[in-house]
């Protein structure tokens, strides 16, 4: 049976690729020993929520954007489908400043990944399978 979801109000789908080994490895060379280890984690198989805390930590370092560093302090995790949208919720002025940042090129991907796009689910067709 096919149904209609509404995702909810003030959601973001920020849609990633995981990057090769050596992808990673050419867009930054690790400096210490503990970015190796996360390095070598995040080519493995993630949590949605691990990705979401990886992006926020990785972001948060716009200490010279202070609307970014707001809007991401103000973000919720939300969901992970197929290992590789991030659902994120938040007030729509920090998603937009989300956007933004995406646009102009300051709002980096979590550490492993690539952002391909942003944007808005408003519906989402899904199977619904229920098991008596």
């Amino acid at each position: 049976m096919d149904k209609v979801l509404r995702i909810t109000p003030h959601s973001l789908a920020l849609v990633l690729s995981r990057l090769s080994p050596e992808d990673e490895a050419s867009s930054s060379s690790p400096s210490s020993s503990r970015e190796a280890v996360v390095s070598v984690h995040f080519q493995q198989r993630n949590t949605g929520y691990e990705v979401f805390a990886n992006f926020k930590a990785t972001n948060m370092q716009h200490f010279w954007n202070k609307a970014l560093t707001r809007a991401l302090s103000e973000i919720f995790f939300l969901g992970w489908i197929d290992e590789r949208v991030l659902l994120v919720r938040g007030s729509e002025v920090h998603l937009q400043v989300l956007r933004n940042g995406w646009t102009r090129r300051t709002l980096m991907p979590p550490q492993g990944f690539d952002i391909k796009t942003i944007g808005v689910l408003k519906k989402v067709k899904v199977n619904i399978h229920l098991v008596i």
